[in-house]
C-alpha cells in the first residue's frame, strides 16, 4: 500500500466555475425526463435515488494523487467531486445516483453516483487553471446529458430506438453478430467483426480517408470491441482508427486497444497466461476499459474487452461488454458473471486495463 501523498494547495477555479460548485447547499437531485422514462422498458430503466452525504460547505480543493498520477477535486467536506488522470480524457464526476439493471439475465444492480465523460483534451497537471477545462466543467458538472454509462445502456436488451435527424437509428437493442453457419452453442455461435458502422448500416469515412462499408448481415450488431468503439468513439467522439494499424486513436480489436498508446495503462499487460492475471483490481475507476484472455485459439492475442462500471449492490466489481452468449451488450450472467473480483470466468481471464 503506497503512502498517502502530501496535499498541495491549488489555485481555485475561475469564479464562474466556483459559483456553479457552490450554487446548492445539497447534492444535485432531480427526476429523469418523464418522456424518456416512459419509453424505457423495465430492464433498462434508470431510476434516481437520493444521494447520500451532507451539504458541500466551504471551499473546494484540488489535490494530487499517485498510481496513477491524477488530480482530484474535493468538496468542503472532503468528498470527491471529480477525478482527472494525467494522459487520459476519461473523467469521473460525482453526481446524482442512478441504478442500472438487466433483469432478463441477472439480478445484479449497479447503483452509482459516477458520471463518466470524455474531456476535450488529455488531462495534465495544472489543467484546472486553463480556460478550456473551466468551460467544460461549467457545462458538465451536474449535467443531465447522457454520459458514457447512459450511452452504453442504450444498446442493451430491449433498449428503445433512437434516430437522428436523417432517420438513421443510432441507438437501440444491439446484437453481437449474425449466427455462424459453422458455430454452435458455446462454440462460436455468432460471427465477430461487427463494428459501429455495421450497426448503423451506413458507410463511415475515418480520419485517414479510409471508408468502411457495412455488411448487411451484421446490421444492428456490434462485437465486444465494436461496442466500445460505439460508446467511446462514435458517440463519445474519441478518435477512431479504421483498423489496428495506421494512425492514432482507438484501434479495431480488443488486442490492439490493450496494446495501443491510447490513454493510460491502469493495469499493465504482463502477458496472457493465467499467471499474468493482475494481483489486485482496486485501482480501477468507473469508465476504465478492461481486457481479457478467453480463448486459447487466439494465441498471444487478447480477445475480449468491456467497460468497468464499479461495484454492484452486493459489492462485486461489475463490467459491461457485448457478448456472444447474450447476443449483445450485457452486465448479465450468461456465459459467466460480469464480475472482476473473485475467481469466476471473467475475473480469472482479466489481463489488463486502460483509462482512455
Amino acid at each position: 500500500m503506497t503512502a498517502k501523498p502530501a496535499r498541495r494547495t491549488r489555485p481555485v477555479l475561475h469564479a464562474a466555475v466556483v459559483g456553479i460548485l457552490l450554487a446548492g447547499s445539497a447534492y444535485f437531485t432531480y427526476e429523469l425526463r418523464k418522456e424518456e422514462q416512459a419509453k424505457a422498458p423495465e430492464v433498462l430503466r434508470v431510476t434516481d435515488q437520493a444521494q447520500k452525504g451532507g451539504a458541500q460547505e466551504g471551499a473546494q480543493k484540488w489535490e494530487r494523487l499517485k498510481n496513477p498520477e491524477r488530480s482530484v477535486l474535493r468538496g468542503g467536506d472532503g468528498a470527491v467531486l471529480a477525478t482527472f488522470t494525467d494522459g487520459a480524457r476519461t473523467a469521473s464526476l460525482t453526481g446524482k445516483s442512478r441504478t442500472f439493471t438487466e433483469p432478463a439475465t441477472t439480478k445484479t444492480r449497479v447503483v452509482t453516483d459516477n458520471w463518466v465523460r470524455l474531456l476535450p483534451e488529455s488531462w495534465r497537471n495544472g489543467a484546472e487553471r486553463e480556460q478550456w477545462f473551466q468551460d467544460w466543467f461549467k457545462k458538465y458538472y451536474g449535467s443531465e446529458e447522457d454520459d458514457l454509462f447512459a450511452i452504453a445502456f442504450q444498446y442493451g436488451d430491449q433498449a428503445p430506438v433512437k434516430k437522428d435527424a436523417a432517420g438513421v437509428q443510432y441507438a437501440g437493442d444491439a446484437a453481437f453478430g449474425p449466427l455462424n453457419p459453422k458455430g454452435s452453442e458455446g462454440n462460436d455461435l455468432r460471427l465477430e467483426e461487427s463494428d459501429f458502422y455495421d450497426y448503423l448500416g451506413i458507410p463511415y469515412t475515418f480520419r485517414n480517408g479510409t471508408t468502411q462499408q457495412p455488411e448487411k448481415a451484421k446490421h444492428r450488431s456490434m462485437d465486444c470491441s465494436g461496442f466500445i468503439r460505439t460508446v467511446f468513439g462514435y458517440r463519445g467522439r474519441f478518435p477512431l482508427m479504421a483498423s489496428d494499424t495506421g494512425g492514432n486513436g482507438l484501434p479495431r480489436t480488443a488486442n490492439a486497444m490493450a496494446r495501443s498508446k491510447a490513454g493510460v495503462d491502469i493495469l499493465a499487460l504482463k502477458g496472457v497466461g493465467p499467471q499474468d492475471r493482475p494481483a489486485s483490481v482496486d485501482v480501477l475507476q468507473p469508465g476504465d476499459l478492461v481486457f481479457f484472455k478467453l480463448d486459447a485459439r487466439t494465441g498471444d492475442r487478447l480477445d475480449h474487452t468491456g467497460m468497468y462500471l464499479g461495484n454492484d449492490t452486493e459489492g462485486h466489481k461489475i463490467f459491461i461488454s457485448s457478448r456472444e452468449e447474450a447476443n449483445g451488450p450485457t452486465i448479465g450472467d450468461k456465459g459467466g458473471a460480469s464480475r472482476l473480483d473473485g475467481n469466476g470466468y471473467y475475473a480469472a481471464a482479466l489481463r489488463s486495463a486502460k483509462r482512455l
